[in-house]
Formats: structure tokens, C-alpha cells, sequence
């Protein structure tokens, strides 16, 4: 069986909803690493130094990372010794698998966000300004209101009052309360009050923000401490995630964010937002592949419930779904 017919039957299993979301979000990211794929390997009936050459460049240009790439490129040229492939196009689905198993987890779990029921479960969420972190939590405070969940927000970004404003705007779409100070606050004291506003209303989802810019990151990284020292203190074990939210429009920048976020922020997870609106879709598999930190979810549009559990193999159906159309198409003139 073809690995495409195994993807295709995989997805199949899951929501058509979902589905759709991935593919329709992934659409310029398809348009340039995947047709500029489809056409390399049409263009090259053998393949030689020249085909892995540009392909390289491709992938590159996608922002798949040059350290993912070189490994990805490796492994081709290995698979094509090995199975003697002398047609391009018969790589084609071999990349695609090697791309699954590059945003694959070691296990499945590790998408899931660590909730459990019977506990006020604490996010605190890290990221630079101008990400989507604030939008990213009222996403993700609409998510686990459908779920049935009771949530509330803490608006620990005291150093910008738009940051303030724009929680309390979403706590009012979503209807969820939000816990504040005044502008110039200290962060660790809202988050302290939102701990016990959160333990008081028997609340089971808390989101906090916190700020993305402050005069240097020496004095971010202090402030960020401080508010893990009051979270753990008040509710050992907490926070249960804390999630670094990205820009995928951004690209390689959004990986060394991830590098230098990872390493003085303890997270445990990763949201790269703006997905549909970028052609750099690629810088997904660069950061799965090159930091040991799960991207846990994605933004693939504007709407309430974009915000989307990432899945490897929704990711890669959504890049390939034009070469999997074709392969059903071929499969039904045969029938």
C-alpha cells in the first residue's frame, strides 16, 4: 500500500472539519514547497546531484531549517541507493513520509495539554509581543468553555495596558471573567490574585499572560521567575503548561524565540499562530526537528475556533492533498 493510501486512510478516521481547517490553512505553504516540489520532480526523470541541489534550496526557502534539510537530504539520497530509485517522482511520497516522521512525537501524549479534572489547571503563556498570545488565549479559553470547563484569565502583561484591554475584550467575547491591575503593576502580585480568585470560584482552567517585552530580557526572563515562584508557591505543581506562543510568519526568527524562550522559561510546549497566512509553514517541521519541545497547537485562520491540536498527519495530508486527489483519481479510472 502506497504511504499516501496509508495517510489518506488515517485521515479518513478523523473530523472532516478539522481536516478542511489544516488544508485550507496550510494553502501557502502547499503553493510553495509542495508545487515547487511537484514541478522539480517533473522537470528531473533521474536523479542526480543537481535534483538534490534544488531540492535543498526549496526546502530551505520554506524555512524547514538547514539543519532539518541537510539530515532530510541525507536520508533521501540513502533511500535512493537502497531501493534503487532512478525516477523522481518516485521520491515523492518517500519525502512526504520522512516528513511525517519528523513531526511526529515520540509519543502521542505529547500534544495533549496537561489537564487533568479535579484540579484548577494552570497555563501561562510566554511569547514576544505581536505574536497572537493574547488572541491565542481567548481561542483557547473559547475552546475550553465548549468543552464545558470553567475558565478564567489573568491579565499578567501589566507592562503594555493595550495587552490589559485586549484580554478583557476577549473575556467579554468568550464570556470569561479576567483578574487585573492597573497598568505598572507587578505581574506576580495579578497572578497571585487570579490564583486565589481561580481557587475561591472553583475554577478548572486558569490562563495567564504575561508580558512580551520589557526594557531588556534580562528583566523579562527575572519577571517570568518570579511569577513561577508565586504560581508554585500558592499551588504546588503549577504551572501545569507553559505554552510559548510564535508567529509562523516570522519564520527562522520564530525558531531562535523558541531557542532562547525554551531555555529560560521552562516551556513545555509550543503554539505557532498565523499559519494560514504565511508560505513558511515549513518552519514547523524545523522547530519539532531541532528543539525537543512539542508544538502543541496551531492558528490556522481568524476565526473563534482555528486554533487547532496539532497533528503531524493532518499537517502533511494538508501540504500533499493535491498529489492525493490525483493518486484517488487514477485509482478510480483504474476501478
Amino acid at each position: 500500500m502506497s504511504f499516501f493510501k496509508r495517510l489518506r486512510d488515517t485521515i479518513v478516521q478523523k473530523s472532516e472539519e478539522v481536516t478542511q481547517k489544516f488544508t485550507d490553512g496550510l494553502a501557502k505553504t502547499r503553493d510553495l514547497l509542495v508545487e515547487k516540489v511537484e514541478d522539480l520532480v517533473r522537470r528531473y526523470k533521474k536523479i542526480d546531484d543537481d535534483f538534490f541541489d534544488e531540492l535543498e534550496e526549496i526546502l530551505i526557502t520554506s524555512d524547514v531549517g538547514v539543519n532539518t534539510v541537510m539530515e532530510l537530504i541525507d536520508d533521501l539520497r540513502t533511500e535512493v541507493r537502497k531501493q534503487k530509485i532512478e525516477n523522481a517522482i518516485d521520491l515523492q511520497p518517500i519525502l512526504s513520509e520522512k516528513l511525517v516522521a519528523l513531526l511526529k512525537n515520540d509519543e502521542a501524549s505529547d500534544t495533549a495539554l496537561n489537564v487533568q479534572d479535579g484540579r484548577l489547571n494552570v497555563i501561562l503563556f510566554v511569547g514576544v509581543n505581536g505574536v497572537g498570545k493574547t488572541t491565542t488565549i481567548g481561542k483557547m479559553a473559547h475552546m475550553f468553555k465548549q468543552q464545558g470547563k470553567k475558565v478564567l484569565l489573568a491579565a499578567g502583561d501589566t507592562f503594555r495596558a493595550a495587552a490589559i484591554e485586549q484580554l478583557e475584550v476577549w473575556g467579554d467575547r468568550v464570556g470569561v471573567d479576567v483578574i487585573k491591575q492597573q497598568q505598572g503593576s507587578d505581574p506576580a502580585a495579578v497572578i497571585y490574585d487570579a490564583i486565589q480568585a481561580a481557587k475561591s470560584r472553583q475554577v478548572d482552567i486558569l490562563l495567564c499572560d504575561t508580558a512580551g517585552r520589557l526594557q531588556n530580557k534580562v528583566n523579562l526572563m527575572e519577571e517570568l521567575a518570579k511569577v513561577h515562584r508565586v504560581l508554585q508557591r500558592e499551588l504546588p505543581g503549577a504551572p501545569h503548561e507553559v505554552l510559548l506562543v510564535l508567529d509562523a510568519t516570522t519564520g527562522q526568527n520564530a525558531l531562535s524565540q523558541a531557542k532562547t524562550f525554551g531555555q529560560s522559561a521552562g516551556v513545555s510546549g509550543l503554539v505557532l499562530t498565523k499559519l494560514d497566512g504565511t508560505a513558511k509553514g515549513g518552519i514547523v517541521i524545523a522547530i519539532r526537528n531541532e528543539l525537543n519541545i512539542p508544538v502543541k497547537y496551531v492558528g490556522l485562520g481568524e476565526k473563534m475556533d482555528d486554533l487547532q491540536r496539532f497533528d503531524p498527519e493532518q499537517f502533511v495530508h494538508a501540504l500533499f492533498a493535491g498529489l492525493i486527489a490525483q493518486e484517488v483519481n487514477e485509482e478510480q479510472k483504474e476501478a
